[in-house]
């Protein structure tokens, strides 16, 4: 067979198999719904995934195919209402929602136990004899949720990570970067937050950080409403009983509770 003869069987397989694509394609083809291209243009475009799917373009084929508008935390109520708008909905209710970190070991309240050296980063760092910290559930301070945070609304200061609310639109990157799970998504409020993770026992929290909860009891016996109650040995509060009296701040001896302070 000469070279030219292969060339041009190779040439014919090449323009069948072309064809066969474009029937196939013809046939196969699903046209999109228009809408979603709409939905997907109101929508942030952050990707963070706060919604409970892959990305704003996933988000937007879920809400034409009849998920709720309703759950684009960076987007909130504009978002949700221009979606609406598209679809023909209620935008129903958008819950503000802010990340807080639930921790005051800074340099001031608490030292390291060790020199670590590493990679800087709050993972690596608690890998290794569960971080550098005397606290062992405490903020670490080497900037995971930093770097997760596409809002530019986290600073690490003093040693301990601090959220801007004003910045912040409770995505919830940070919550899953955080290796101590001490980054919170809670809906945005004034009422008063245990700002402690620590389940030790009092005395050894006490050791570990000056600002730590120490489970003495004091705000759960002088909280009117039942709203905050120690469990192992750390107090937390139901926010569906707490009236932001904050009775519990002012009974708290090592000042662990408080509300989160704007950076």
């Amino acid at each position: 067979m000469s070279m030219v003869t292969a060339i041009i069987i190779v040439t014919v397989i090449g323009f069948i198999g072309a064809a066969v694509l474009v029937v196939a394609a013809h046939f196969m083809h699903v046209e999109e719904d228009e809408r979603i291209g709409q939905v997907s243009s109101v929508l942030p475009g952050a990707n963070c995934g706060a919604c409970g799917y892959a990305g704003c373009a996933d988000y937007a084929k879920a809400i034409v195919g009849g998920a709720p508008v309703n759950k684009c935390v960076p987007g909130g109520e504009n978002a949700a209402k221009a979606a609406a708008a598209i679809m023909g909905v209620e935008a129903g209710d958008v819950v503000k929602r802010k990340a807080i970190v639930a921790c005051q070991g800074s340099l001031d309240h608490t030292e390291d136990k060790y020199v670590y050296q590493g990679v800087q980063s709050c993972a690596a760092c608690a890998s290794l004899y569960k971080g550098s910290a005397t606290c062992e559930y405490g903020c670490l301070g080497y900037g995971d949720c930093v770097k997760a945070c596409k809002f530019d609304a986290i600073i690490v200061s003093n040693g301990l990570a601090r959220v801007n609310p004003a910045k912040c639109t409770g995505c919830g990157a940070c919550e899953q970067a955080c290796p101590k799970k001490v980054i919170w998504i809670r809906p945005e409020s004034e009422k008063p937050v245990v700002m402690c993770a620590n389940h030790d026992r009092g005395a050894l929290t006490r050791k570990a950080c000056t600002a730590g909860c120490i489970g003495c009891m004091k705000c759960e016996k002088n909280c009117p409403e039942g709203a905050i109650k120690v469990t192992n040995n750390v107090a937390r509060v139901d926010y569906s009983k707490c009236t932001g009296c904050r009775i519990c701040m002012n009974q708290c001896p090592v000042h662990a509770i408080t509300i989160p302070k704007v950076v």
